[in-house]
């Protein structure tokens, strides 16, 4: 899957983040990219602190596990999952996005 990639830290999700809808979800693919709808507005950090937790909810992992290595005042983001690994991730989002 071209949003996932393994590294020796954990893995990187490449994402599209949509806020301000009415809730937070996995809503398929956008142009390579795991594209969630993030119910939280994008103002003053509010959608970077939603997704941070709304990724550690749903991968069952701490917040602090979780870094926006890019992106953090864009749509287009890369996402670094501390020590998960690839198809940990990968089974929790096809979980998520059902």
């Amino acid at each position: 899957m071209a949003w996932l990639a393994a590294t020796s830290e954990g893995v990187v999700l490449s994402l599209h983040c949509q806020p301000g809808a009415k809730a937070s979800r996995v809503v398929g693919l956008h142009d390579e990219r795991l594209k969630l709808q993030l119910q939280a507005p994008p103002l003053e950090n509010r959608a970077n602190e939603a997704l941070v937790a709304w990724l550690a909810d749903q991968l069952s992992v701490p917040r602090k596990q979780i870094e926006i290595l890019s992106g953090q005042t864009s749509r287009q983001k890369r996402v670094l999952v501390r020590g998960a690994t690839l198809e940990e991730v990968q089974l929790l989002m096809t979980k998520v996005q059902k």
